[in-house]
């Protein structure tokens, strides 16, 4: 294996509890358990369409949605989340067998390279969708890393922790790896599921 294609939040970083507890703050002020869970649910298929989706339930202002999520992201800057447990070790590993660390993000560049140098991290490659790339399921992100290194799909790995990071990495004839959320359950029919990021390692 040549490349392992990262997502970056929640598969990288684990930027979920802190997105999710704002987003529900902004619904309640002391949000329990279920509003959490309801949250959580939503936010593991897209941050975006949870947020319209919540701001339509809860018959709130999307915009509040918005300004908290936006918040959450300036809040990183001072105390980024934390990496989610192994990413090190197989960012490591696949350093050592040669191979390169690319991630493809619908984050923006700017957010994106903020949270890496937050947390000390380094990568070989990053494509962001603000770029101008369709967002996930669609391929092109992952069709632009395979050409700019000069790979073929065969010779690499993809991993996420949404259906579409699985679904835009087969598209782009890229084995999809998906990372599971504890009590989250995502469709993601025919894919490799991993419970920790350390199972990647056995798969380089």
């Amino acid at each position: 294996m040549r490349a392992l294609i990262w997502d970056l939040g929640g598969t990288l970083v684990d930027t979920y509890p802190d997105v999710d507890r704002a987003l529900a703050e902004a619904l309640r002020a002391e949000p329990d358990q279920e509003l959490l869970h309801e949250v959580a649910v939503l936010t593991r298929r897209s941050s975006s369409e949870a947020i319209t989706e919540l701001a339509a339930r809860h018959e709130v202002p999307e915009a509040r949605l918005r300004a908290a999520y936006e918040a959450t992201k300036e809040q990183w800057a001072r105390r980024p989340p934390p990496l989610k447990d192994g990413a090190r070790e197989v960012l490591a590993a696949v350093r050592e067998r040669g191979g390169l660390n690319l991630v493809a993000t619908h984050r923006d560049r700017e957010s994106a390279a903020a949270l890496l140098d937050s947390l000390g991290l380094e990568v070989d490659d990053m494509v962001c969708a603000p770029d101008g790339h369709p967002r996930k399921p669609a391929p092109d992100m992952v069709l632009s890393l395979l050409a700019r290194h000069e790979l073929t799909a065969g010779e690499c790995l993809a991993v996420g922790d949404r259906p579409a990071d699985v679904e835009a990495a087969r598209a782009a004839g890229v084995e999809g790896v998906l990372l599971e959320t504890p009590g989250i359950p995502l469709e993601a029919p025919g894919a490799r599921r991993i419970h920790s990021l350390r199972d990647l390692i056995p798969m380089l």
